[in-house]
């Protein structure tokens, strides 16, 4: 594992000066601290400044860059005026990431950096992200991944180098909560995004709020579903989400897991 991170060292170390695109998130965050390890202030952490990124999660990455004194900066992207991503397809993370590259390419171009790299590890590969072909179109390097660092080991050492984002719950844009085929509009992003911010409140760590419409579906992880299946938290869930605009409110009783709208896919591939 060391020596894998070594290697993420000897990758970083030629680029000279490269903008990490950083979401705040476990893998970013290693990644835009060992780009500011290697290479110092040639390093710059940029984070995108949209109606998706919950703001929770902004406060999340100033305080890591403040924190490590890691250059930091946010760019705007508008992937929200483009219909092809409010269409809401299963290729919209690829219009999200294309927009998000061609801004940080530009600052690229405008401010004499090298390289762009983003947090893509190994175990990524295997699973439906379309954004990944964005990277491949805009030449984005996954040093993570090209260093052959899975998400555990990325945790790990993070943990020994002391970064708070070691242990992170998996995250993930607030349109990804919106199934396909439903338009994503600024307005039920922030549903969303109001609700989330409702179960963390409540001491929930691991979850997530999927939008049906008039329904909203919660996803707890299932180490902490006991605590929500009792019917005073069921009666908060109610008040929380029909206060949102929701007429109804479920519990998935499968828990959390990453990508569950993606089922739909698999679903269309095998029947």
């Amino acid at each position: 594992m060391h020596e894998k991170q070594e290697q993420l060292f000897a990758i970083l170390r030629p680029m000279g000066k490269v903008i990490v695109a950083f979401s705040g998130g476990t893998d970013s965050a290693y990644l835009a601290w060992a780009a500011r390890q290697t290479l110092g202030a040639g390093a710059l952490a940029m984070t995108a400044d949209s109606p998706s990124m919950p703001e929770s999660h902004k406060r999340d990455a100033e305080a890591f860059a403040a924190q490590f004194d890691i250059a930091h900066e946010y760019i705007a992207t508008r992937e929200f005026d483009n219909p092809d991503y409010v269409h809401n397809g299963p290729d919209r993370c690829f219009h999200c990431k294309d927009e998000l590259f061609l801004r940080l390419g530009q600052v690229a171009r405008e401010r004499g950096f090298e390289h762009i790299v983003y947090g893509v590890n190994m175990d990524d590969l295997g699973d439906y992200r379309p954004g990944q072909s964005a990277a491949r179109q805009h030449r984005v390097a996954a040093p993570l991944a090209d260093a052959g660092l899975s998400k555990a080991e990325i945790r790990e050492l993070s943990r020994l180098a002391g970064l708070p984002t070691w242990d992170r719950p998996a995250a993930a844009c607030l349109s990804s909560r919106i199934p396909y085929g439903t338009p994503v509009t600024i307005g039920n992003v922030k549903t969303v995004e109001a609700g989330e911010e409702e179960l963390k409140a409540l001491g929930f760590r691991q979850f997530r709020v999927r939008f049906h419409g008039e329904v909203a579906r919660i996803e707890i992880a299932r180490d902490e579903m006991a605590r929500a299946l009792s019917l005073d938290m069921a009666r908060r869930f109610t008040e929380i989400f029909k206060a949102l605009g929701f007429r109804y409110v479920t519990l998935d009783l499968e828990g959390y897991r990453q990508g569950s709208l993606n089922e739909v896919l698999e679903l269309n591939r095998t029947g």
